[in-house]
């Protein structure tokens, strides 16, 4: 009886070290979910005033980030790791502190009324909290964040007509590319 209660503390003690060390799960399908997303938003927000933009904008963030973390999630407990365990957390603590300050910032920017900067805002914070996430998943993430960093550098530098189409290319094109590439690269490796 005391060797079963040791062999089962000793597994527990196994899988809780395999799951902290263990990188997130980087499914394809949450960057098309999230991409898809990305482009119905800008086909909303085409051609309407900035006001009624940004506010298609924020309106869909919630819910990408809801698709996206549910994909990854399911992805999670397919490979029989817990939803909250240290890999899952660290990756949250690496992406949580820039998405906040993009929300601060755009708060702050829409009480300001300056409206220009917050496309630039979103895509240089987002490439931010990608490069800091891919230390706990793929470092294929790392480049995704730098092309967000490239994006938002164009964003600040380009009139404020071509940021619904810049958001589009960066939340829906390249999240879309990327997860096109994961699940091929994914079918090849099987």
């Amino acid at each position: 009886m005391e060797m079963d209660t040791h062999a089962q503390a000793t597994l527990r003690y196994i899988r809780s070290s395999m799951d902290a060390a263990a990188l997130v799960a980087t499914p394809g399908s949450a960057g098309i979910a999230i991409g898809l997303v990305g482009v119905i938003t800008a086909l909303l927000a085409a051609g309407a005033g900035r006001a009624h933009s940004l506010a298609v904008w924020i309106s869909a963030a919630p819910l990408a980030s809801l698709l996206g973390a549910t994909v990854m999630a399911r992805q999670q407990r397919l490979l029989g790791r817990t939803l909250f365990g240290p890999s899952v957390r660290r990756f949250v603590l690496c992406l949580a502190p820039a998405l906040l300050v993009g929300a601060v910032l755009t708060t702050a920017d829409l009480y300001d009324g300056n409206l220009h900067v917050i496309a630039g805002t979103w895509l240089l914070l987002y490439g931010c909290a990608l490069m800091a996430a891919s230390a706990t998943t793929i470092g294929l993430v790392a480049w995704l964040g730098g092309l967000f960093v490239f994006l938002g550098i164009a964003a600040l530098l380009l009139p404020v007509s071509a940021h619904n189409l810049i958001l589009g290319v960066g939340f829906g094109g390249l999240h879309l590319l990327f997860g096109t590439y994961l699940i091929g690269r994914a079918s090849h490796e099987c």
